[in-house]
């Protein structure tokens, strides 16, 4: 990676962007998760609009508690206002089915709470974290955001996810290093039920790892074995620790564990289900 110094004066001109496309939306309600992308777009935004942007954090079983948490304390760190609502994607069997584009119809639910509360807030657009990175994997949730008319403005001003980090660092963000981190649905082979019971064990399986000190890795859910992808950089680690790994992965319910030789990479399940990624 660049050095983030280099990185923040070769993009000087995207943050310039960003800046202008969050002040002519003149107020806006922040879909926060509490993640790298989102939090700079609310630090942003804040800083530009001041009281005029709220956070909004959905909570459903596909969100990790420690993550909720997470998102509460940044904001309440950044001095914005922050809404949990309820998010009912579950009660919708095409989100149980997980099929290709299970995330369309869980972030259909999610911009459809955003719109009612920007409109109950008198908050006149909805943003997201969506990043010019983004477009190289699938991302059916954008086809629900372009439906919703929410605006995304960090791949409008073309930042990268390198850049983004980088500007978080600059700005104090403690998110700036923080591992990238789908929903706990992710962790289910398309076409396997998404159920509650199942992210939970996915959930406790995880929460046992980063115990453990991991950072980056996924707990892939196959019945009764979780697969565990690490980072390439944490392989090593994770191998020498394997009994403890396969210890705290079993504790969570899973009867074998497996820890895969091919390291964890964004975009890997889909390229495991056939999906060819975008040529940008």
């Amino acid at each position: 990676m660049t050095d983030h110094i280099e990185l923040q004066r070769q993009s000087a001109d995207k943050m310039a962007r960003l800046r202008a496309l969050l002040a002519e939306l003149k107020g806006v309600l922040v879909a926060f998760s509490g993640g790298v992308d989102s939090a700079l777009v609310l630090a942003v935004a804040h800083d530009v609009l001041g009281d005029r942007v709220v956070a909004l954090t959905a909570h459903s079983p596909s969100v990790p508690r420690s993550e909720r948490d997470a998102a509460r304390q940044l904001a309440t760190l950044l001095g914005v206002r922050h809404l949990a609502v309820e998010s009912q994607e579950g009660a919708d069997p095409r989100y149980r089915a997980n099929d290709l584009d299970r995330c369309y119809f869980c972030k259909t639910e999610l911009y459809r709470l955003c719109a009612h509360t920007a409109q109950r807030e008198g908050l006149p657009a909805v943003v997201d974290g969506f990043n010019a990175d983004d477009r190289r994997d699938h991302r059916p949730g954008h086809r629900a955001a372009l439906e919703a008319n929410v605006s995304s403005p960090l791949a409008d001003a073309g930042l990268t996810k390198d850049e983004i980090r980088s500007w978080s660092r600059s700005l104090g963000l403690p998110t700036w290093d923080k591992p990238q981190m789908a929903c706990l649905a992710s962790r289910l082979p398309y076409g396997t039920e998404v159920t509650p019971e199942r992210l939970l064990q996915v959930e406790r399986a995880e929460a046992a790892l980063r115990d453990l000190g991991l950072r980056n890795f996924r707990v892939r859910w196959h019945g009764d074995i979780g697969r565990v992808e690490v980072s390439a950089e944490e392989m090593d680690t994770a191998y020498a620790r394997r009994a403890d790994v396969a210890s705290a992965v079993k504790l969570a319910g899973f009867k074998l564990v497996a820890l895969d030789l091919e390291p964890f990479r964004t975009g890997r399940l889909n390229e495991l289900a056939g999906r060819p990624l975008p040529v940008l």
